[in-house]
């Protein structure tokens, strides 16, 4: 578990009504409203400490960020073991060496949208669980565990001994997201910014799959790779969002 500042009204509304520890919310003086009210009594319903400081004060702690006047100190990520995590049987979303903290955030916040069950992260040369990715979350951290590994191949080794099919998104795949058939548990894999998949873990992935961009004719082009049309392809956040929703889609069907 990680202790670190909170900031802005919703991650630390989402953080109170998931039930996560908090150390202490801090409120600017003179803010008024009633979203801050909401914070207020939500912190009285679970004996959280509330303190009103200075707007200078909560700026140096949320280090530039828009804090909307709330800053929290506490426990803000969910972590588990791989071991823990596997045992639900539910999808995995494997990440590997995703660089930009805006893009972790918003993955571990449509893997948590998708009914995802874990997101894993590299423990080294990726972005790493920071206050940027708490925020651009939007509150997911409070519910979906984020699970850190040493060796990303080594974790996808763990999953299929587990019995996980394996998908990696790259722009190699020789069948779109669309067609193929996910069989459960599932975990998909996604690829660094611009360079994708390292090749030892796409050969690690039972199915490689790929997005189809308008104009490209049929040609391999998916996650990191460019169309007929010129046009680059897809971020990796915005393509998680596609495949996870995929994934979701046939849930429910």
């Amino acid at each position: 578990m990680i202790v670190s500042p909170l900031v802005g009204i919703h991650p630390v509304r989402e953080a109170l009504r998931a039930g996560r520890a908090l150390d202490r919310v801090l409120i600017a003086k003179g803010a008024k409203g009633p979203r801050l009210d909401e914070l207020v009594e939500l912190c009285r319903e679970r004996k959280i400490p509330v303190r009103y400081e200075a707007r200078e004060q909560l700026d140096r702690y949320g280090s530039g960020a828009q804090h909307q006047n709330v800053v929290a100190f506490g426990v803000t990520e969910r972590q588990a073991s791989l071991e823990q995590t596997m045992a639900t049987g539910g999808l995995h979303i494997v990440l590997d060496g995703v660089e930009d903290p805006h893009n972790l955030g918003a993955i571990i916040r449509t893997a948590h949208a998708a009914g995802a069950a874990a997101v894993i992260i590299p423990e080294r040369r990726a972005a790493g669980v920071t206050e940027t990715v708490a925020r651009t979350s939007a509150g997911a951290l409070a519910y979906i565990p984020v699970v850190r590994v040493v060796n990303t191949g080594r974790a996808l080794e763990q999953l299929k001994a587990n019995g996980y099919w394996i998908y990696g998104l790259d722009e190699r795949g020789t069948v779109t997201y669309d067609r193929v058939e996910f069989t459960k548990p599932s975990a998909i894999v996604l690829g660094a910014e611009g360079s994708g998949l390292h090749e030892h873990v796409a050969k690690k992935c039972d199915f490689l799959v790929r997005i189809p961009m308008a104009g490209e004719a049929g040609s391999g082009q998916g996650q990191s790779g460019k169309g007929q049309s010129g046009v680059a392809s897809l971020n990796v956040s915005v393509a998680a969002g596609v495949v996870l929703f995929e994934w979701k889609r046939r849930q429910g069907a």
